[in-house]
C-alpha cells in the first residue's frame, strides 16, 4: 500500500465498526447536505486567501467540523472534477478529460455514481442547480432546475451567435438585451473584447459587474429558496440533498449591495512577479497565457480590469456565502438539525491574474486547491475532532464518495480511487505521508505532498515547489539538483498511481 494507505486502513478498522453499528438502523443513518460551489478558489476567510475575502458562513461551518486546508480537485475543470467527485474514479478511468470531453453518463458506469448509491442503500435523493456539469437530473429522484448561469437574465436573452452579432471578436461588442423588468442591458458589462474563438462561445461569459435587482432574481436564490423548503418538510426517511452554487464561476455577476463596500475600500489585487514565467518549459507558458476557460490576462491590462475582475469575484463570493448561510439557518431549524452530515466543497480554484492566468485548467495550486469542509452529525460530535479542527493533510475531492458512504454505512462499489476521510474526522493532526494527484489532459499531471508540488507536462518538461518558502510557486527548482532526490521521489509515487489500473 502507498500513499499513507496501510496506516489509514488500520485506524478505519478501529473506527469502522462503531459507525457501521450507529448507522445500520435505517431511521437512524445520517442525512446528507451536500453543497458544490462552481470556481471557488481559496478566498475564503477560514482559508485566509485574499485579506477582505467576507465569508462569515463558510466561516462558521468550518466552526462547526473539519477543514480540509490541503485540498485538491482530480482535474482543475468543472467537467472532469465533478465527473470524478460523482463516480469516485479518475479522469484516466472515467475518461472525461476537459469542459470539452464527453458528459459523465450514470447509465453507462459499472458502478452507481454517489447519489444512486445512497438511493440503493434507502435513501431519498434531491439535487438543484450545478451538481453534475450537465445532465444532473438524471442522477436523483428529485431535480430543481432553474437559470444560474445567466441569471438574473434569461438564457434565450443572451446566447448568440457571431453571425447573429459580428460586433462580438470586436474592440466594440455591443449586445442589448432586456431585463426581467423591461430595462435595456449593454453586454458586456465590463466592454471588453472576447478572447476566445467566437464560434465557440454563444455568449461572453469573461464579464463582471453589479445588478441592482433583488436577490430572488438569481438562480443561486432560487435554488436556496427551493432546498430550505425541502429540508423543512424532510420525513423519516434519510435523505441524500445535493445544492450546487453557480457563483463565483463567470460573469462575475451578483446584487449590487454586495459590489458597495468597495466604494470606500478597492481590492487588492493577488500578489504577482513580473517574471513568473521565466522559469517555466514553452509548453507551460502556453498554459499559462492561452484564454481557454476565460479570457486573456493582456486583454484585461488593456481595458483596467483587473481591480474590477478582482471586485465582482469577491462579491459573487460573499453572495454566494449569504445564501449558504440561508440554507445552513434552514437546516438548524429542521427536523433533520442534529441527523445531517454536511459537505462543502468546490470543483476547482480559480486565476484571477496570476502567472498571467484567467480561469482554471492548470497544474498550479491557484487551480487545484478548493475549499473542503465536513462537518459531522451534531448527534455524534462527541465520535469526531472538536468542532474548528483543521487538517493539513493532502487530500483529494476524489475522496468524498469513499467518505460519505462510510460515514452513513453506504456500500461502495468496488475501484474507488479515493480513501475515505472517516480517520481524519476522528483525528486531523495525524500525518498519513500522502500526495494526491490531479490531471489536465491525458499526460499532463500535478502530484501535491504536505509541502511540495511536482506538475509534469505531456512533453516531459517539469516544475518543482516547495511551499513552506515559495506558496506563489513563484520559483521552480525542477533544475536544481539540491532538490533532485525530492522530484525523483514524487515521480516515483505519480509513476505508481498512474500504473494502479494495470
Amino acid at each position: 500500500m502507498s500513499f499513507g494507505r496501510q496506516f489509514l486502513v488500520t485506524i478505519a478498522l478501529i473506527v469502522l465498526p462503531l459507525i457501521a453499528t450507529a448507522a445500520s438502523d435505517s431511521a437512524d443513518r445520517p442525512n446528507v447536505l451536500f453543497i458544490a460551489v462552481d470556481d471557488l478558489n481559496d478566498w475564503v476567510g477560514c482559508l485566509k486567501g485574499h485579506p477582505q475575502a467576507v465569508t462569515p458562513n463558510i466561516d462558521r461551518l468550518a466552526a462547526r467540523g473539519v477543514l480540509f486546508t490541503n485540498a485538491h480537485c482530480a482535474a482543475p475543470a468543472c467537467n472532469p472534477s465533478r465527473a470524478a467527485i460523482f463516480s469516485g474514479q479518475m479522469p484516466d478511468v472515467t475518461t472525461v478529460w476537459s469542459n470539452d470531453s464527453k458528459r459523465l453518463n450514470p447509465a453507462k458506469l459499472n458502478a452507481p455514481i454517489l447519489p444512486m448509491a445512497f438511493a440503493n442503500a434507502g435513501y431519498h435523493t434531491q439535487g438543484t442547480g450545478k451538481l453534475l456539469h450537465s445532465g444532473g437530473s438524471k442522477a436523483f429522484d428529485e431535480y430543481f432546475q432553474v437559470e444560474q448561469r445567466w441569471s438574473p437574465l434569461t438564457k434565450k436573452s443572451v446566447e448568440y451567435t457571431a453571425k447573429e452579432l459580428p460586433s462580438k471578436a470586436t474592440n466594440d461588442p455591443r449586445h442589448v438585451v432586456r431585463d426581467a423588468r423591461g430595462r435595456s442591458i449593454l453586454l458586456p458589462l465590463n466592454r471588453m473584447p472576447s478572447d476566445r474563438a467566437p464560434e465557440k462561445s454563444d455568449g461572453e461569459s469573461f464579464d463582471w459587474g453589479p445588478f441592482d435587482v433583488p436577490d430572488s432574481e438569481f438562480g443561486d436564490t432560487q435554488i436556496t429558496d427551493w432546498a430550505m423548503a425541502e429540508l423543512q418538510q424532510r420525513g423519516d426517511q434519510p435523505f441524500f440533498l445535493g445544492v450546487g452554487y453557480y457563483r463565483p464561476h463567470i460573469p462575475l455577476w451578483a446584487p449590487k449591495r454586495f459590489f458597495d463596500r468597495f466604494q470606500n475600500e478597492p481590492a487588492q489585487l493577488p500578489d504577482v512577479i513580473d517574471d513568473d514565467l521565466d522559469d517555466l518549459s514553452d509548453v507551460a507558458r502556453q498554459w499559462a497565457i492561452k484564454p481557454i476557460t476565460a479570457g486573456s490576462h493582456g486583454t484585461v491590462l488593456k481595458h483596467d480590469q483587473w481591480l474590477a475582475a478582482v471586485e465582482a469575484y469577491l462579491a459573487c463570493i460573499t453572495y454566494v456565502d449569504h445564501e449558504i448561510g440561508r440554507l445552513l439557518d434552514a437546516l438548524d431549524t429542521a427536523p433533520c438539525a442534529d441527523n445531517t452530515v454536511i459537505v462543502l466543497w468546490s470543483d476547482h480554484g480559480w486565476h484571477l491574474g496570476e502567472k498571467q492566468h484567467w480561469g482554471k485548467w492548470t497544474g498550479w495550486e491557484r487551480s487545484t486547491r478548493v475549499p473542503m469542509i465536513i462537518v459531522p452529525p451534531k448527534k455524534r460530535s462527541d465520535r469526531f475532532a472538536a468542532a474548528g479542527s483543521r487538517c493539513d493533510q493532502p487530500v483529494g475531492l476524489i475522496d468524498l464518495y469513499p467518505t460519505l458512504t462510510q460515514l452513513c454505512g453506504v456500500t461502495p462499489p468496488d475501484g474507488l480511487d479515493g480513501q475515505s476521510l472517516v480517520p481524519l474526522l476522528h483525528d486531523p493532526a495525524q500525518r498519513t505521508e500522502r500526495a494526491v494527484v490531479t490531471m489536465f489532459d491525458p499526460g499532463n499531471v500535478s502530484i501535491r505532498s504536505d509541502h511540495w508540488r511536482l506538475i509534469r507536462y505531456a512533453d516531459g518538461s517539469e516544475e518543482l515547489y516547495d511551499h513552506r518558502n515559495d506558496p506563489h510557486e513563484w520559483h521552480n527548482l525542477a533544475d536544481d539538483k539540491q532538490h533532485a532526490d525530492r522530484k525523483e521521489s514524487l515521480n516515483r509515487i505519480l509513476r505508481t498511481y498512474l500504473d494502479r489500473k494495470k
